[in-house]
């Protein structure tokens, strides 16, 4: 498409299938992690919180039952297409439990396990459902309620942006205790109120996890305990570049979500990225390590809390591309794009809070950034159709009414109410091999030039953001040379400048520039 992440992240618009074709820039190349190694140790913060856990889920899964459970439907893995004929001849609410060895359905690429209301998919130690690089879903269908548990599904052919596990996006479901892996495509897709806990997602040609349903009713989305590891080996950016459709798990209009107590590391792109419309996130006590891209992006969202989370060794291939190539921006480990708090809209916070976090040894870290020409019915939107969560008629946003308020506010995402605080930023620039580039902090926007007709033209937004749209750092904890952005790329700062007037950010912050371990 030819615009660079820093003019504006790209979002995305459903396709005709109504799934979800995702942009942004997620540059790829070699994790610069093994992704098989042991987590790092992780630090507590100023304000003394507990060490976020790890999920070591991949390496040591849970076993499920040895025996069938009482009353269920036993599925034999010599029998090629035993479980799709079981869960067509059998009720809803049945359980299934499916004996250790390796389960197959028929071999037609459409071939797919068709679940019905409240039916549940419980594997015995060792039981592997394959799909033998022929079959493109596993479990399928609209019923709701389904659950599965301790079963390994692995080498599904999805197509891009499509999934394996709950293909069809349906509510209720509980994954907890699986290893989707080695799958083409996302490995898991999510409906309102799925659950999905304890489980490796691994290794998958897309996504881990594609959070995205049709008609934008994701609500009360629990992710909890899980590692996600190694996704994108697909390397979907080299492919069609710039499409920003890679990453551990990509959220899309999700209205409450809980992830928590997660390892998402070694990804091919970006750990977790919340783009479009999402609200009331609560992303909390995970480790985020050896991404190639961002840990953390919330993207023309609303409305979260990031706490407790240990941040480590991300952005390391994406950073250090965009500095290669000479771009100036600072390409950020946690990147808030057109994104902040938002009272009028429903949540259990008003703000975007990132606080208690442990930041160490990434690429950069925080960067707050608002693009002046994407808004609602702007060309520079590439969120097709959509418009912010205030605004539901997005042709509403045009000249003369867009000029003036309530539309002047409401027609664009904002960059508004990020409380940063209490947090610790280390980097030690020997350990991740930069000279210059990689220990910033921004708060900026690009100058307003598009379309013709845009009300935001100029130093605009740039302005607000820095020192209108209550954005804050306080207390924070820096060890190593940090320095800091503000209004755009030309304005480079020392702590003294970025404390002092007019920016007056970092209240109660302490510096040591020269102890980056």
């Amino acid at each position: 498409m030819g615009i660079k992440w820093r003019h504006w992240a790209w979002p995305a618009a459903p396709l005709a299938l109504a799934l979800l074709a995702v942009t942004g820039c997620t540059s790829t190349s070699d994790s610069p992690a093994d992704p098989s190694g042991a987590p790092s140790k992780a630090g507590a913060s100023k304000s003394g919180a507990p060490a976020a856990s790890v999920a070591r889920v991949c390496a040591k899964p849970t076993a499920g039952p040895a025996k069938a459970p009482a009353g269920a439907v036993t599925v034999d893995p010599k029998v090629v297409g035993d479980l799709a004929a079981k869960t067509r001849s059998s009720p809803p609410n049945t359980t299934f439990w499916l004996r250790p060895g390796k389960h197959r359905l028929e071999p037609d690429r459409y071939a797919q396990v068709m679940t019905k209301k409240g039916n549940r998919y419980i594997g015995a130690p060792g039981a592997v459902l394959d799909g033998r690089k022929t079959n493109q879903y596993a479990f399928s269908g609209t019923a709701t309620g389904v659950t599965i548990s301790h079963l390994t599904v692995e080498r599904f052919v999805a197509p891009n942006n499509e999934g394996v596990v709950n293909h069809d996006m349906a509510d209720g479901w509980v994954i907890e205790h699986a290893k989707i892996q080695y799958n083409s495509g996302a490995g898991l897709m999510a409906g309102a109120r799925q659950r999905v806990r304890a489980s490796c997602l691994r290794d998958n040609g897309q996504y881990g996890m594609n959070a995205y349903k049709t008609g934008d009713s994701i609500e009360g989305l629990v992710v909890e305990g899980n590692e996600v590891v190694g996704n994108n080996t697909d390397d979907w950016e080299r492919k069609n570049p710039g499409c920003g459709c890679t990453g551990g798990i990509k959220f899309w209009a999700v209205d409450g979500a809980d992830i928590r107590g997660n390892w998402v590391h070694d990804n091919r792109g970006v750990g977790l990225w919340a783009d479009n419309n999402n609200n009331d996130f609560r992303i909390e006590n995970n480790v985020l390590e050896a991404n190639d891209g961002a840990a953390l992006m919330y993207e023309t969202s609303y409305n979260a809390v990031v706490r407790n989370n240990t941040i480590r060794r991300n952005n390391w291939v994406d950073g250090r591309k965009g500095a290669k190539n000479g771009d100036d921006f600072p390409y950020a480990t946690l990147y808030i794009s057109e994104a902040g708090g938002e009272p009028r809209i429903k949540a259990r916070t008003d703000k975007l809070e990132i606080s208690r976090n442990v930041l160490e040894n990434n690429w950069n870290g925080i960067t707050l950034w608002e693009n002046s020409d994407r808004f609602c019915n702007s060309p520079a939107n590439t969120s097709t159709g959509y418009c912010t969560l205030l605004v539901k008629d997005t042709d509403r946003c045009k000249r003369p009414a867009i000029a003036k308020a309530p539309l002047l506010a409401d027609c664009r995402w904002k960059t508004q109410r990020v409380d940063i605080h209490d947090n610790r930023f280390t980097l030690d620039k020997s350990v991740v091999k930069c000279a210059a580039q990689c220990g910033r902090m921004a708060v900026l926007s690009n100058y307003g030039t598009y379309p013709k007709w845009s009300p935001y033209k100029g130093e605009r937004v740039a302005e607000a953001i820095t020192h209108k749209q209550h954005n804050r750092w306080r207390d924070n904890v820096y060890r190593g040379p940090w320095s800091f952005v503000a209004e755009n790329t030309d304005q480079k700062l020392d702590s003294g400048q970025w404390q002092g007037a007019p920016y007056q950010q970092d209240a109660g912050s302490t510096f040591t520039p020269r102890a980056g371990g």
